[in-house]
């Protein structure tokens, strides 16, 4: 299970860079924030970037506008707890200087809480 979960953590980091249309950015204070779409446009990704790299909080979404993901960056790096949910599974991975430090999945409907 731990591979999977380290699949989907590189595969959701992958599709930040794999967008096919250009996303909205929009100034926030120090931050820009970035939305990316889905072609039929409704919201794939959304985060922030300062200084060039990601920061705070990223989510990423299914086509039918379920959360899939939800984690932190400091500085560009993946940082803390992160959020993974697969149909009625939810991982959470612990993540330091962007690497997994612990995974833990449940597969019990009411824990898996996309709000």
């Amino acid at each position: 299970m731990k591979k999977y979960v380290i699949l989907v953590a590189l595969l959701f980091s992958g599709i930040l860079f794999a967008q096919v249309g250009k996303p909205k950015l929009e100034i926030v204070g120090q931050q820009v924030k970035a939305v990316y779409y889905f072609e039929d446009g409704k919201i794939q990704q959304e985060g922030f970037f300062k200084n060039g790299k990601l920061e705070g909080t990223w989510t990423s979404y299914d086509t039918n506008g379920n959360k899939q993901s939800i984690g932190n960056y400091e500085n560009g790096t993946k940082t803390g707890k992160w959020f993974f949910w697969n149909g009625n599974n939810l991982s959470e991975v612990d993540f330091s200087n962007s690497r997994i430090a612990s995974v833990k999945t449940w597969k019990q409907d009411s824990l898996v809480n996309r709000d």
